[in-house]
């Protein structure tokens, strides 16, 4: 099909072995943007002390015989069958947010020269042809990513799609295709003008750019006029499903992205802000913790109702943890750091088994004790379930055929799939 910037012939810059047959369709990224803490969530440490666990001392039984999740998490707590955590992710203690957020989000951790697309943007470049969507392949709710240019080493139209616009307000404005301040009428009738001026040059020579052009104005106009655009609508959705994900910014987010891969956009983000608690952390988990619980848990049961989570990958975390160890004193407060020895993920759907917890950590949650989980490792994981061949080679534009995983198969940098999941 083509897009909007037109169709690149990705798999003549793809070379890779075979795969088992995909499970997977889509992939929706809930990237906790400042990098959440372990402890208070997914690998709760009660018996470490309040230096440990701080205003959160009652972690609550979840479905699973043995397995407890932070206080916060309720509706969390009883899905546990429909996803897996892992416990033993780690970065090998890389703390800086810049480093961390790439290193996350491509899997390189080789300090090379190049620059790697995030694997968002080389899911949306390797599966182009498969999206179904008259929108973007890649797409971001609601705020772009600021540490780098997602796209890497491919051409800009696979960066990420930013939304901008809150979709808990009455309208969601969507940056360029949903605004309540430019009607369908209007769109039109600059349409029809710009088919004036067309029409003055129809006596000229025709060439394939002309072609393109006329072409991209079609697609644009589609865009902004057709059917698409309304997945934005959240208003068609009822108010107790709207209120069952939260009526906040992340959890009608979470809602708008269940509607994008119902339109068959194949890579979403829903990039939540303001884990980076280094003070008053408290304060700020009671309410994040209780958006991430609401949102997290309507996703994952509409897509298991509507049929989708078997083909659609769910990953749920940040660049790194917080530290398990809490830092009363002043400036901090109550605060945690950044730490990413090791740190939890949640990971759901698209032929991965639910009711799984992966890895095991020490008493305080400070250290990997068994089966730790690299970056690259859940990136290879997800390509697998793709149909996308980790150890594959990608054509960089001047370096030849490079790694689509530099990182992956390395053993300071990598310990395996996630073949306990398959």
């Amino acid at each position: 099909m083509m897009f909007l910037y037109g169709t690149v012939q990705a798999q003549e810059r793809y070379r890779h072995q075979e795969v088992p047959q995909a499970k997977a369709k889509a992939v929706i990224y809930i990237y906790l943007d400042g990098g959440s803490a372990q402890t208070d969530t997914f690998d709760p440490k009660p018996e470490a002390g309040r230096n440990y666990f701080g205003k959160y001392p009652n972690p609550i039984k979840t479905t699973l015989p043995g397995v407890m999740f932070g206080q916060r998490l309720r509706h969390l707590a009883t899905l546990t069958d429909k996803f897996s955590v892992i416990r033993t992710m780690t970065n090998n203690g890389n703390n800086a947010h810049e480093t961390s957020h790439y290193i996350t989000l491509t899997g390189d951790m080789t300090n090379g020269g190049i620059v790697y697309p995030s694997f968002c943007s080389m899911i949306s470049y390797l599966k182009e042809e498969e999206c179904k969507s008259r929108l973007f392949p890649y797409i971001t709710l609601v705020e772009a990513s600021t540490r780098f240019n997602e796209a890497g080493f491919l051409p800009n139209q696979y960066k990420p799609y930013d939304t901008g616009g809150n979709p808990n307000d009455k309208v969601f404005n969507v940056d360029g295709i949903f605004s309540e301040k430019v009607s369908t009428k209007r769109i039109a009738g600059r349409k029809e003008m710009i088919d004036k001026l067309n029409s003055l040059s129809e006596e000229m020579e025709r060439i394939d750019e002309t072609d393109k052009l006329h072409s991209l104005q079609n697609d644009a106009v589609e865009l902004l006029t057709g059917e698409a655009k309304d997945v934005f609508n959240l208003s068609k959705e009822d108010e107790k499903t709207r209120n069952r994900y939260g009526r906040t910014t992340f959890g009608q987010s979470c809602l708008a992205a269940r509607r994008l891969i119902q339109e068959g956009v194949i890579a979403v983000c829903v990039r939540y802000r303001g884990w980076d608690t280094h003070k008053e952390h408290f304060a700020r988990m009671d309410e994040r913790l209780d958006d991430l619980d609401c949102g997290l848990s309507a996703l994952i049961e509409d897509l298991d109702r509507l049929g989708l989570l078997k083909t659609t990958i769910i990953i749920c975390g940040g660049e790194f943890g917080r530290t398990p160890r809490i830092s009363w004193e002043p400036p901090w407060n109550g605060g945690r750091g950044h730490y990413g020895k090791t740190y939890s993920y949640v990971v759901a759907g698209g032929g991965l088994k639910g009711g799984q917890v992966i890895g095991k950590t020490d008493k305080t949650g400070e250290n990997v004790v068994e089966r730790p989980v690299y970056p690259c490792d859940l990136i290879a994981t997800v390509y697998t379930l793709m149909g996308i061949d980790p150890k594959g080679e990608i054509l960089h534009p001047t370096a030849g055929y490079i790694p689509l995983l530099p990182s992956y198969g390395n053993p300071k940098t990598s310990a395996g799939l996630l073949t306990e999941l398959f």
